[in-house]
């Protein structure tokens, strides 16, 4: 119990943004997933478009990046 108290309360813990932030990240990815399952028609623009602008805003991110190795 001592281990979920000191998780709860850590600096990156449940109660910051540097948890719930990746965490809310993920639902682009679920998002995608889920709407691959699904018949063209049925597929979200709403969602699609913010999904495209994140994916090349990564993208442009991970090609910038250097090593520092």
């Amino acid at each position: 119990m001592d281990k979920v108290a000191a998780f709860m309360n850590s600096p990156v813990g449940p109660k910051t943004t540097h948890f719930w932030g990746p965490v809310s990240n993920w639902g682009f990815v679920v998002a995608g997933i889920l709407d691959s399952n699904k018949p063209p028609e049925q597929i979200s623009t709403r969602m699609t478009i913010p999904l495209f602008f994140y994916s090349l805003l990564f993208m442009r991110f991970a090609w910038r990046v250097q090593p520092r190795n």
